[in-house]
Formats: structure tokens, sequence, C-alpha cells
């Protein structure tokens, strides 16, 4: 299992089965879901999505999209392996309700287990346990020792996708799931993050999402990023593949109510398979 060591770089994201990260002081662009406008009066998704009021979370709610699935096919005391957890982004948000509930899966699983060669996994609050990955060696784990493989804004940071998808299969257990959510490599802000880079991105990014924090920026290479590219990386023969795309609720319109409506129907006139995420959701049958 290979992974590349980047040269003077600490290793973070996926890349092959293990993480590699560039450290620097910019925003990443291409996971639309890690940065949530400050709640507030003058908050226009809350104001374009009033049954926000009735459970905290609006129609089109891509992080409950994506999990309320997890959930369904994490078998009860399941095993996680949550590969790329990073810090726990997701944990240290004030979540209640229903998304608070998904994001820990249920409370469905016996054991979640955390790995990045990020550190700072470490200190992620919502594993049972935290491995830091070495770069460019395989998982630390014997095979089949997992019922799902979770990676969330994970896969577009995969450089090697043969042998990463190669040691998914073999940590997980037959019958277990692979569940990811990824940026559609053709989505507009996909396409933002490879436009644009360094000072601009991060100017881009502070008017469109004003309330994003300053976080390490992850080498991104799309390679798995696309409903043919995962097709063909799940071979028949070796998987169930029950992948989609899906247009969450754009979240890059710097609470401007004209650009929330624009992007929006932008997303709705865009063809299915060019939808801005894709979430991954495969059975290992073999």
């Amino acid at each position: 299992m290979s992974v590349q060591n980047r040269a003077r770089a600490e290793p973070s994201r996926l890349q092959g089965a293990a993480i590699s990260r560039a450290k620097g002081n910019r925003l990443q662009m291409a996971s639309p879901s890690k940065g949530v406008y400050a709640a507030g009066s003058r908050d226009v998704q809350a104001q374009a999505h009033p049954e926000i009021a009735a459970g905290g979370y609006a129609q089109g709610d891509g992080t409950v999209e994506f999990y309320q699935r997890v959930v369904a096919v994490l078998p009860e005391g399941g095993t996680v392996l949550d590969l790329g957890a990073g810090r726990g982004e997701l944990f240290h948000r004030k979540e209640e309700g229903l998304r608070r509930f998904l994001v820990r899966l249920g409370n469905k699983y016996s054991r979640r287990i955390g790995a990045d060669v990020d550190p700072a996994v470490l200190s992620n609050p919502g594993l049972d346990e935290a491995k830091v990955i070495e770069a460019g060696q395989p998982l630390p784990f014997p095979d089949e020792s997992f019922d799902l493989v979770l990676c969330d804004w994970v896969i577009e940071h995969v450089e090697a996708p043969e042998p990463f998808i190669s040691e998914v299969r073999r940590v997980l257990k037959v019958g277990g799931w692979f569940c990811a959510r990824t940026p559609n490599r053709w989505s507009y802000f996909s396409i933002g993050a490879r436009l644009f880079s360094g000072a601009m991105e991060s100017k881009i990014l502070r008017k469109l999402q004003p309330s994003r924090q300053e976080s390490d920026v992850f080498p991104k290479y799309y390679r798995l990023n696309t409903l043919g590219d995962i097709s063909a990386a799940l071979r028949p023969s070796e998987w169930l593949n029950a992948t989609y795309a899906h247009n969450p609720n754009p979240s890059y319109h710097g609470n401007s109510a004209l650009l929330l409506r624009l992007l929006t129907l932008f997303q709705n006139l865009t063809p299915r398979a060019l939808a801005s995420v894709i979430l991954i959701f495969a059975r290992r049958t073999a």
C-alpha cells in the first residue's frame, strides 16, 4: 500500500491508504459542509428554510442525507473505522437533535476507531480509539476488522485510488459497507478549488463563508471523484455499488439571499450525474 510522502511537508489526508497533509494557514474549498454559517437573524439559510426551526435541519441538508444512510447500513454493535477522522470537526460543532444523533451514528456501534496521519486525530472527541498512521504503510489493522469504513470529505485527497480501495476492502468484513462523502470533480466549488489557490482562495472563501475558521489546506487530486471513476474502482466481482450523486443546500453564498437563490437554481438545472456531491455506498461482496 503506497502513499506519497510530501517533501518537507507534514503528512495528512488520505493518499493511497494512509493520509498526507500539506500544512498551511489557508482555507479548504473542497468540502462545502465543513463550514457552517453563524446562526443569527441575517442567516439566509435559516430564512430560506424555516423548517430548520423544527428539528434543527433543512430539506436538502447534506449531512443528514449522508449520515442517515450510513446509520441505516451500520449493523447494531458494529465496529467502525473512521478513516481520515482528523480532529473531528463535526463533533466540535454544537449540533443538536437529529444531526447530533446521526453524526454519532445513532449510537449503534460498539467501537468507533479513527485513523489519520495527522496527530490531531488523538484529540478527536467522537472516537473510542485513535491511531496515528505512518505514511506509506498499510493500515495497522487485521483483515476483515470492520463492519463499516467511513470517509467523510476524504476521497478528494486520495492520490492513488487503486491501492486505497484495495486497502479499504482488506480491512472491511465481507458484507460490510464502505461509506464516503466527497465532492463531484465537476461541481462548481471543486472547479473553483482547482482554479484558485493560496491568497486568492482564502480571499474568495472569506467572502463566501465569512464564519469559516482558518484551517490547514489539504492537497486535492479528485482522482476518485466522478461516478464513472468510482464505478470503475469498485469492481462488480467484489462490491455492490449503491453510489449516487446529490445536491445539498449550497453553502458558498456569502450569506447573500440572491447568491443562494442563484446557486440553488444552478443546482436544480444541473444533470444528476454532475450534482455537487457524490455519496459512496458500497458493500463488500467478496
